[in-house]
C-alpha cells in the first residue's frame, strides 16, 4: 500500500471512529462502550502502537481440548506441555480424570496426553536429556472445617524396638489409654526400628531413642463426640507381647478442623520426543507444592511440601540422581515454606528469595539467604522491604545471569491476607556485602506477578491481582517491560486476560511471551458468585517483533560443551551485538527457577557467528537451551537449540 493509500485509509478509520463516538453521546451508555471498544481496538492495532507497546493476541483451544492449566514447561522440541492434573476440580479428582496437553506453537496443534497421577501442584524442572522431571502431587483434596464429619488428625507411632521395623497396614486401629476412644488409620506406615544411643566418651549404652512413623487417622463413626481434646496415648489393636509394648502412637488433638491437601511420592519424568511420562523411583517424602531445583552436578534438588497426611515436610530434603533415577536424602534438615523460591548460585550454593506459595508458619524458614547445602549453613540477607508481604511474590534472576543480580516482585501477607506490595527489591549477590534496596514500585500491590525474561535483556512482568486469588475483581490488567540496565520500568500494552492463582508465562522459541491459567476465587466484586477457570492462552508479542526485519541464525552444531565454542551462519552476522543462550522455563504458582539468560561471548568473521559458552557448570548447568542472536537494534532471531553436555 503506498503512502497516500496509507492516508486514505488512516483517514476513514479517523473520521469512522469520530461518527461512532457522537452517535455514543446522542444514544446512550451502550453505544458509548461499543464506540470506545472500537477506537481501542483501532489505537491497539496501530503499527506505530504495537512497535512501542508489542500486541496481546488470545488463543482458545477447541473444547474438547480445554484444561484448567496448573504447570506448563517449554519442551525441547519447542512445543509446550500443559499440566493440570484434575484442575483444583475435587470431581476430577473423584472421577480420577486427570489431564495434560502438549502444545505445539508454531503449528497450533494441540495433543491429549495420558496422566498417571494427579499432577496437580506438582514440582518441575528441566534435566540434562532433556526430560522434565515431575514430581509430587496430590493424594487429597482439603476438607474445610464445615466439610469435615469424622474426627482426626495426626498420629506418631512409636517404635522402641531396635532390632526390627514395624509395617502397621492401612485399617490399623488406635485406641486412647485415657479417652478410650479408637482411630483408624487411612494408609500403611514404616516404622523404623529404634536407634540405640552410647555416650561417646565411654562407649556405655544410655538409651533407645524410639523411630518414628507419621501417619493420618480419623474416626470410625461422624460426630463431634468423637473429638479428642487433649494429648493421649494410643495402644494399636492386634500387637502383642514384645510388640504391644514397644509400638504405640501418640496424638494431640483430634478433631474436625480444617484437613489440608495430602500430598504424593510419584515421581516421573516426561520424554518430549515420544510425549509420554516414564515412572521413576518415588521420592522419600510425599511432597504437594514442592520445588526442585537443579545442583551444579546435574542432580536435583526437592524442597518442602505437605506430605501423605497434609503437614508441612519437617525440613527433610532429597535429591533425585538423573543416572540412577533414585531419590537420597540430604544429610541435613532445613524447613522452607511451600513452593520456596530456590536459585543454584555461581558458587554451587543456594538462593533464597523469600518468594513462596502459601503453606508453613509465618516465623519459620521465611528468611531470604544463600543456604549452603552440603554444611546447612544458612546466611540471611538482610534489607528486604514489606518482608511480611513475601508470599504470592515472584522472583526473576536478571540477564545476563553472570551479574547475578535478582529482582522480588511484589508478593502479598501470609494466608488469605488483603495486604499487597507494590515494592520491587534487587540484590546483587557478587556485592560483598549484598542486601536487598528497592527498585522501581509497580501501580498496584500485587500478588502472583508473571515475570519472563525476553532475549534483549530485559524482563516482562504482567498480571496478578491486588488481592488473595483476585477476590473483588482485583486482577491487575497491566504490563511492564524492566530495563536492568536503567533500572526503570516501561508501561507496555494491556493483557486483556486477568491473571492470578494458578497462572504462569513462558517465553517460547520465536521470542513471544505465552500466558496460562488463572483460578479466581469469585466471579464478581462483591465476591458473591464462585470463580471460573481461565483457560485460554495469551500470546504477548514484544515490541522488538514490531520492526521492519529480525536477524537469522541457522547451521552450527546441537551441542557445545562448556568452554567450547560452535559456528552459525546468519546474513546479519556484522550487525549482531548479543548472543544469549536461555534455559527454557517451567512454571507454576509464580515460581519458576529455571529460567536464566547466560550471555555468550562470540566472534564475527563474513557471515559466520562463533560462539563461546562459559566454563562456569553452575552457571551454565547441563541441558538443553535456547540460542539467540540479536542485533543493533536490540531484535532478537529465532532461537536454535543447542544442548550443553
Amino acid at each position: 500500500m503506498n503512502d497516500r493509500a496509507g492516508r486514505r485509509r488512516a483517514r476513514r478509520l479517523a473520521i469512522g471512529t469520530a461518527v461512532v463516538l457522537a452517535l455514543a453521546g446522542m444514544n446512550g451508555p451502550w453505544l458509548y462502550r461499543v464506540g470506545t471498544e472500537k477506537y481501542h481496538q483501532y489505537k491497539i492495532n496501530r503499527p506505530e502502537y504495537k512497535a512501542d507497546n508489542g500486541h496481546w493476541d488470545i488463543i482458545e483451544f477447541p473444547p474438547e481440548y480445554r484444561q484448567d492449566t496448573i504447570h506448563a514447561a517449554l519442551l525441547r522440541t519447542g512445543k509446550v506441555l500443559l499440566i493440570a492434573g484434575s484442575g483444583n476440580n475435587q470431581d476430577n479428582f473423584n472421577a480420577k480424570k486427570f489431564d495434560t496437553r502438549i502444545w505445539d506453537p508454531v503449528k497450533g496443534t494441540i495433543k491429549k496426553i495420558p496422566t498417571p497421577k494427579d499432577l496437580f501442584c506438582t514440582g518441575h524442572t528441566q534435566l540434562a536429556n532433556g526430560n522434565l522431571l515431575i514430581a509430587g502431587g496430590t493424594k487429597r483434596y482439603e476438607k474445610l472445617k464445615g466439610d469435615v464429619t469424622k474426627a482426626g488428625g495426626l498420629m506418631v507411632v512409636h517404635n522402641e524396638n531396635p532390632d526390627k521395623p514395624m509395617t502397621l497396614p492401612a485399617g490399623t486401629r488406635f485406641t486412647g489409654k485415657e479417652n478410650g476412644k479408637t482411630f483408624v488409620s487411612k494408609d500403611p506406615v514404616l516404622v523404623p526400628r529404634a536407634k540405640k544411643v552410647f555416650d561417646p566418651k565411654t562407649g556405655r549404652f544410655l538409651r533407645n531413642d524410639p523411630g518414628l512413623g507419621r501417619i493420618y487417622v480419623e474416626a470410625k463413626q461422624s460426630g463431634t463426640k468423637y473429638e479428642t481434646g487433649t494429648q493421649d496415648n494410643y495402644r494399636i489393636q492386634g500387637l502383642t507381647g514384645t510388640d504391644a509394648r514397644n509400638t504405640y502412637g501418640i496424638a494431640q488433638k483430634l478433631a474436625l478442623d480444617k484437613k489440608d491437601f495430602q500430598g504424593i511420592r510419584d515421581a516421573f519424568e516426561f520424554d518430549p520426543v515420544a510425549e509420554k511420562y516414564i515412572k521413576v523411583d518415588p521420592m522419600n517424602e510425599a511432597r504437594w507444592y514442592p520445588t526442585l531445583t537443579t545442583l551444579s552436578d546435574g542432580k536435583v534438588l526437592s524442597v518442602s511440601g505437605l506430605d501423605d497426611i497434609g503437614q508441612l515436610v519437617p525440613g527433610k530434603n532429597e535429591i533425585f540422581d538423573p543416572k540412577t533415577r533414585k531419590w537420597t536424602y540430604t544429610s541435613t534438615i532445613r524447613q522452607f515454606p511451600t513452593y520456596p523460591a530456590l536459585f543454584l548460585m555461581q558458587n554451587g550454593k543456594i538462593f533464597y528469595s523469600g518468594s513462596n506459595a502459601g503453606y508453613g508458619p509465618d516465623n519459620v524458614g521465611r528468611d531470604p539467604g544463600v543456604w549452603d547445602v552440603d554444611t546447612n549453613k544458612f546466611s540471611k540477607l538482610p534489607g528486604l522491604s514489606d518482608a511480611g508481604e513475601m508470599e504470592t511474590s515472584g522472583t526473576v534472576l536478571l540477564p545476563p545471569a553472570q551479574n547475578e543480580k535478582f529482582m522480588v516482585i511484589g508478593g502479598g501477607g501470609v494466608g488469605e491476607s488483603k495486604l499487597s506490595s507494590n515494592k520491587t527489591r534487587l540484590i546483587d549477590l557478587k556485592d560483598n556485602n549484598p542486601k536487598f534496596v528497592d527498585g522501581p514500585t509497580l501501580e498496584k500491590g500485587t500478588r502472583y506477578p508473571q515475570s519472563s525474561v525476553l532475549p534483549d535483556d530485559t524482563v516482562l512482568v504482567s498480571g496478578g491481582s491486588e488481592d488473595y486469588r483476585g477476590r473483588s475483581d482485583s486482577n491487575i490488567l497491566q504490563a511492564r517491560i524492566y530495563h536492568p540496565d536503567t533500572n526503570t520500568f516501561k508501561r507496555v500494552a494491556d493483557p486483556e486476560v486477568g491473571r492470578n492463582y494458578h497462572s504462569g508465562s513462558i517465553l517460547l522459541p520465536d521470542g513471544r511471551v505465552m500466558f496460562f491459567g488463572s483460578d479466581s476465587l469469585y466471579g464478581d466484586k462483591a465476591n458473591t458468585k464462585p470463580g471460573k477457570f481461565e483457560q485460554r492462552i495469551e500470546i504477548y508479542t514484544p515490541p522488538y517483533l514490531y520492526r521492519d526485519s529480525r536477524p537469522s541464525l541457522s547451521g552450527g552444531p546441537q551441542t557445545i560443551a562448556r568452554g567450547g565454542s560452535g559456528t552459525f551462519t546468519s546474513p546479519q552476522a556484522s550487525a549482531i551485538k548479543k548472543v544469549r543462550l536461555i534455559r527454557p522455563s517451567a512454571s507454576t504458582h509464580v515460581t519458576d527457577v529455571d529460567q536464566r539468560s547466560i550471555a555468550l561471548d562470540y566472534k564475527v568473521s563474513g557471515d559466520k557467528i562463533t560462539v563461546t559458552v562459559p566454563e562456569n557448570r553452575n552457571l551454565v548447568t547441563s541441558g538443553w537451551y535456547m540460542l539467540f542472536v540479536d542485533d543493533d537494534q536490540g531484535t532478537p532471531s529465532k532461537a536454535q537449540w543447542v544442548k550443553v553436555p
